[in-house]
């Protein structure tokens, strides 16, 4: 599904510490979507949302680092995109808003929200050179992006102030959060970007 995952798997197998941006994206009201329709018909939304994220994710140049349950996440390096993570990740989540049709007057077919953030993080493969690699990011930085799309509404991206400034984002007129998150003993300032208010050049 990424050969660009399995070969930078290969290459980084010892791990570093980098920074790098990520995104994570849910799905919204899963449980209740999933009371809504016969676990056939849900298998068939969810599939066609990781379809979805996946396309998104690869054509931005993202290491998919998971997709499981009703998530997905990618991370955006700068062995693959040099210093523009933040912006790929960005425009990440922006795209698989679309993709999602939440553009849609009528509403989307799957309701999603994201979270996108930056900084330090562990980044290292396992697994032996004869088999297969899965590629791991640990530390603070993945948790908070984690909780960041956790806190999403509906069709809403929260970008964190470190990801918004690595990428340069204007802010003028964008909704400023101060939210608690759980495991974090300070506040998170984020902005929060939606379709309609979409993304200005620098």
């Amino acid at each position: 599904m990424c050969d660009r995952c399995d070969k930078y798997a290969e290459q980084h197998q010892g791990g570093a510490e980098v920074e790098l941006s990520l995104l994570f994206a849910d799905v919204r009201g899963s449980t209740t979507i999933a009371e809504s329709m016969s676990p056939k018909d849900f298998s068939r939304l969810i599939d066609r949302f990781y379809n979805a994220a996946s396309k998104v994710l690869i054509q931005t140049d993202a290491l998919i680092d998971k997709i499981i349950g009703d998530q997905v996440a990618g991370m955006y390096v700068p062995g693959l995109v040099q210093q523009e993570h933040a912006k790929r990740a960005i425009q990440a989540a922006m795209d698989l808003l679309r993709a999602t049709g939440h553009e849609d007057p009528a509403g989307p077919w799957v309701p999603m929200g994201a979270g996108v953030h930056t900084g330090v993080a562990w980044v290292g493969a396992v697994g032996s050179k004869e088999g297969s690699h899965d590629i791991t990011v640990l530390g603070d930085t993945p948790n908070t992006a984690a909780r960041l799309s956790s806190s999403a509404a509906t069709g809403e991206i929260l970008v964190s102030e470190p990801a918004a400034a690595a990428a340069e984002l204007p802010t003028d007129g964008l909704e400023k959060r101060s939210l608690d998150l759980k495991g974090k003993t300070e506040p998170v300032s984020v902005y929060v970007l939606t379709l309609g208010a979409p993304i200005k050049a620098a």
